[in-house]
């Protein structure tokens, strides 16, 4: 008895001692605070939020990601001008903070799911990383190649990586889209404020989603993205009544802001993403799409004088008209946002035959594509600096930058993301995962739709969810057929 007692006393002295280090320690942190505050200094008030993101880094890596994806559509991105390099706070750095801990851990430790490791997806992705290593080596520029690399990575391992294990409770991808939707919603209130502020102009459409989206054609590549998995959400008849009236709430939304976004890549990669859909659920056979689309390019091929010279007869600029802008697109004479964009992919194509093989290396485009720029194709935004983009499509860049090797993997991405969707929706007998399956993959489509327009994948805003999505059919393919590991 006297033992127990003993030992209840020395624990409340050691209780007692540790309160006392906690006060000590607290007092310490306010005094030095108030010291700090005093002479207009404030970066000790982030101790503690710090502090408790360190603790999860360790012993809840998964909270980590969650909240980096509740942050990206808010993180704003700040540039260093001597190189043109920019990095987006706060995700990044800690993005490349979980990279790290996924490299050490990956070092000490082997209890990563190897079946993630073997899948078809992450062997392309793994090979596509390789060669950007290869390129990288052999860049012109390889400071910028290997940041361009590193960039890449911390993209790729927390969110494809680190997200397949995390979506082996489907519900964690249910909770990835809301925590990127929430903010994204914020974002979207405050651009539609400021676009009201200008009457609901086209070209103020174009900037007022700035700091936190670059311009109206990522922002629209975003919210295109989305559009198909809150579709997907309403037609999920097992999800709650409360869950499918919000989930409603938000597709209106982000329709609504789609439409004030100007963006004619995104409206077209979206009426894709609906066609394609048309033809899952009509069970075409896959030959009879291959036919026809050889037919279709056998066609333009055979009239391409005739339509090309329709083309350039075509005057129509942007307009708040909806059918009018529509038009737009195929205005290939007076358009500077369009004959910019083919100046930039005809450059891209000029280095591509000086180096068809490497490439000039990750990221460089921008900087070394001014003198393959042709004086008659330049426009009225065209520059030398290397300070306004770069090859605006997620196959061409690639083309200049890795060789044809570089694209040839873009594709294979591409293609594998598609053949493990329509696997899962195929073999699936729940109707749920049938839904979701589809529903990531015509996602993912409305992105690599515009990515023939346009490359955001070196950025966090368009990284985060494509990466994500492919994770989670990634999860899809190897967990649903489980349903205990699944968690369904």
């Amino acid at each position: 008895m006297k033992e127990k007692i003993a030992e209840i006393q020395s624990y409340l002295t050691g209780s007692n001692q540790r309160i006392s280090i906690l006060y000590v320690l607290s007092a310490l942190f306010i005094g030095l605070n108030c010291y700090l505050i005093g002479r207009d200094t404030y970066w000790l008030l982030f101790l503690p939020i710090f502090l408790v993101i360190l603790y999860y880094y360790f012993y809840s890596v998964d909270k980590i990601l969650l909240l980096i994806t509740f942050l990206t559509p808010l993180a704003i991105n700040v540039t260093q001008f001597e190189f043109n390099v920019g990095v987006s706070i706060p995700t990044e750095p800690l993005m490349l903070g979980v990279l790290l801990l996924f490299v050490i851990k990956l070092f000490y430790t082997n209890s990563f799911d190897k079946k993630i490791w073997t899948h078809p997806m992450t062997i392309v992705i793994g090979l596509q990383l390789l060669w950007m290593l290869i390129t990288s080596i052999m860049s012109d520029m390889p400071m910028v190649s290997f940041k361009h690399l590193l960039a890449r990575l911390w993209f790729v391992v927390p969110f494809y990586v680190l997200c397949i294990p995390l979506f082996r409770k489907i519900s964690n991808i249910n909770l990835f889209v809301w925590l990127y939707t929430i903010p994204l919603i914020i974002v979207i209130g405050y651009t539609t404020y400021h676009h009201s502020l200008w009457g609901f102009n086209e070209e103020a459409g174009h900037w007022v989603m700035e700091p936190f989206y670059n311009d109206h054609t990522i922002y629209g590549a975003i919210l295109a993205i989305f559009i198909p998995i809150f579709v997907g959400f309403i037609l999920n008849k097992e999800a709650g009544k409360t869950s499918r009236f919000f989930s409603v709430v938000v597709l209106i939304i982000l329709f609504v802001a789609l439409a004030l976004s100007f963006s004619r890549a995104a409206w077209l990669s979206l009426a894709f993403a609906i066609g394609v859909f048309f033809l899952v659920v009509s069970r075409i056979k896959f030959r009879w799409i291959l036919f026809s689309t050889i037919l279709f390019g056998l066609l333009f091929y055979l009239f391409s004088y005739e339509i090309l010279d329709r083309l350039e007869k075509n005057r129509q600029g942007p307009s708040a008209n909806f059918v009018e802008h529509i038009r737009s697109i195929l205005n290939i004479s007076t358009d500077n946002s369009n004959l910019e964009r083919i100046n930039r992919w005809q450059s891209a194509l000029r280095m591509f035959n000086e180096r068809p093989f490497f490439g000039y290396g990750p990221g460089t485009y921008q900087f070394e594509y001014a003198p393959f720029q042709r004086a008659r194709e330049k426009t009225l935004i065209s520059t030398n600096a290397g300070d306004k983009g770069n090859a605006h499509s997620e196959y061409i860049g690639p083309l200049a930058e890795q060789g044809f090797i570089g694209m040839i993997l873009v594709l294979a991405v591409v293609a594998t993301f598609i053949l493990t969707a329509l696997r899962v929706y195929k073999r699936s007998n729940q109707r749920h995962i049938k839904i979701l399956s589809l529903s990531l993959m015509l996602a993912l489509l409305t992105y690599f739709i515009h990515g023939i327009m346009n490359n955001f994948l070196d950025t966090d805003k368009a990284s985060v969810p494509v990466w994500g999505f492919i994770a989670a059919i990634v999860a899809l393919d190897l967990y649903s057929g489980n349903k205990e590991k699944s968690e369904l």
